[in-house]
């Protein structure tokens, strides 16, 4: 090991000592009880909530997904797609947050997603609550072992080491801190890593820019890339017979650029739609001290979103002018933000950033190994398998699903040519399908009826499956990213199974008609108990 790569190394250990070190300070009062372990206790105030939404939100696809189709092909993929990520965040703060956190309370005081679908239909059999954590475990294994695979990728790319050794280190030092301290740990964290994940971005992105000789060199030579910076056209990498990118004296070689037509730019734009039904980010809303300080949190959450999208798309532009023929493939260009701290930064500096990357892996894993063992524990084991179970029963059973979650995760993740990018879009299409628009109807719709929450999941989770593995490699209009026609599926399946179905029980009725009604002495309580937490959290974070 070189000097250079022992100091990376000791400023990215810091880093995992800090955020084990704040798993461990939340361990007791985490353990305290589901609530706690699961929404700590809904204490949690705006500035955490919102970091810890979008940390946890934008896994390894921000660092190295997003920057890697920017450099591969430029900057039609990955800029619509940011385009549809940036209004889907806000749509969902706005539409969703406040009233999901109000009704979460007056539907049994819900503390997981699975939870509030059942109680909101006074789902005493648990049939919805089963059905939407059994989709949450399929699809959070998937999203967990994308994670998996950017810690990989991050230490095979720094040192040279083994992939498969070092995947599963950074997988076994996020499985720890989620075991041991629960969601307040994870939110804590988030908090923390979030912030350096936005300057990791920003550092990153004004060095790469320097080194390629300034903003008016960047764009000549993205420009003379066909289609490379274009809105409507896509770059075309021409390949050998291996797939790599042909390099012709020094300079790589790119065909005629293709159509990037409408039904492509609906197709990235319909990422957006995800936000509806994401776990790990609506679990935020259900955990927030009160629905009156969602809007604080709503500004802080998008302003980060927008200015963390457009310096990652960025940095994959700036590094195919800093780095022409660098990367052959899409897979090896998700390295480009890793080889550029490399390059630009002195070793410790390098190290503090690319943890970065191992913080938007992290954050995100973390959440889903979380989400999963709540999923299972609260809704199916306690929900049908054991209704009069304990607390310390049911958090058992959540860490037990964590390690089942854990190594599926790394069993994805073994494949070390894995596109973080189209990983990560297979489970956020399911998710957001599944839940989306269930979520919407849930909250605006008064006529939804349990045997149409039902048939929405289903019929959203089994048109991503369908679309995915048969119809989507048939090209053309079944080219189109298949979370938009699954989520239309999903609507129609809610609709007309709903209107076929008997109108809900009048208790369901009442509670849906008076769930924004105002209760300020609710909301006060909560407030005053939640500020001594966010004072200690704060404080804890900066000792």
């Amino acid at each position: 090991m070189t000097q250079g790569d022992f100091w990376v190394l000791f400023a990215m250990l810091l880093y995992f000592i800090v955020v084990l070190t704040i798993g461990f300070i939340y361990a007791k009062r985490s353990n305290s009880s589901t609530s706690e372990y699961f929404i700590g206790g809904r204490k949690v105030g705006p500035w955490l909530t919102a970091l810890s939404a979008e940390a946890s939100d934008m896994s390894g696809y921000l660092l190295m997904g997003l920057p890697g189709l920017a450099y591969f092909t430029g900057a039609s993929d990955a800029g619509w797609t940011a385009v549809g990520l940036a209004i889907g965040t806000y749509l969902n703060w706005k539409l969703v947050a406040r009233r999901l956190r109000r009704y979460s309370v007056v539907a049994g005081n819900a503390i997981t997603l699975p939870g509030f679908y059942s109680n909101r239909f006074h789902d005493e059999k648990n049939i919805v609550s089963t059905i939407a954590a059994l989709i949450i475990l399929v699809f959070f294994c998937v999203y967990v072992g994308s994670c998996f695979v950017t810690c990989g990728k991050l230490f095979n790319t720094l040192f040279g080491l083994d992939y498969l050794p070092m995947m599963c280190l950074g997988a076994i030092i996020v499985f720890l801190y989620t075991l041991v301290g629960g969601y307040l740990s994870v939110v804590a964290t988030d908090f923390v890593q979030g912030c350096l994940m936005f300057f990791a971005l920003l550092v990153v992105l004004i060095g790469s820019v320097t080194m390629a000789g300034g903003v008016e060199n960047v764009v000549a030579f993205l420009q003379s890339i066909p289609g490379f910076l274009s809105g409507v056209e896509i770059a075309v990498p021409v390949t050998d017979a291996n797939g790599l990118q042909i390099v012709n004296n020094d300079s790589p070689v790119f065909g005629m650029p293709a159509e990037y037509g409408l039904l492509s730019i609906i197709s990235m734009m319909a990422w957006g739609l995800g936000y509806f039904g994401m776990p790990q980010v609506l679990v935020r809303f259900l955990g927030i001290r009160s629905a009156d300080e969602i809007k604080r949190s709503r500004v802080i959450a998008v302003t980060w979103v927008v200015v963390s999208l457009f310096c990652a798309i960025c940095i994959g532009l700036v590094g195919r002018a800093a780095l022409p023929t660098m990367f052959a493939t899409n897979s090896a260009a998700e390295n480009v933000f890793i080889v550029l701290s490399q390059i630009m930064l002195p070793s410790f500096m390098c190290g503090i950033v690319v943890s970065g990357i191992l913080a938007a892996s992290m954050s995100s894993s973390s959440s889903y190994l979380l989400i999963a063992g709540s999923s299972v524990a609260e809704n199916i084991f306690r929900g049908v398998i054991k209704k009069d179970a304990t607390d310390a029963q049911v958090m058992i059973v959540a860490r037990i699903t964590l390690i089942v979650v854990f190594l599926i995760g790394i069993l994805i993740a073994s494949d070390e040519n894995s596109v973080i990018f189209f990983v990560v879009s297979y489970a956020w299409a399911g998710l957001g399908a599944s839940f989306g628009p269930l979520t919407l109807c849930a909250l605006y719709w008064r006529r939804l009826t349990m045997q149409g929450a039902i048939a929405g999941m289903i019929g959203g989770t089994a048109t991503v499956l369908i679309w995915h593995n048969l119809l989507s490699p048939l090209g053309g209009i079944f080219g189109i990213y298949e979370l938009l026609p699954a989520f239309l599926v999903s609507l129609l399946c809610i609709y007309i199974v709903s209107k076929l179905s008997p109108e809900p029980p009048a208790e369901v009725l009442y509670e849906f008609d008076h769930y924004m009604d105002d209760d300020p002495e609710l909301e006060k309580r909560a407030a005053e108990e939640s500020i001594a937490v966010e004072k200690a959290t704060v404080q804890a974070i900066q000792d």
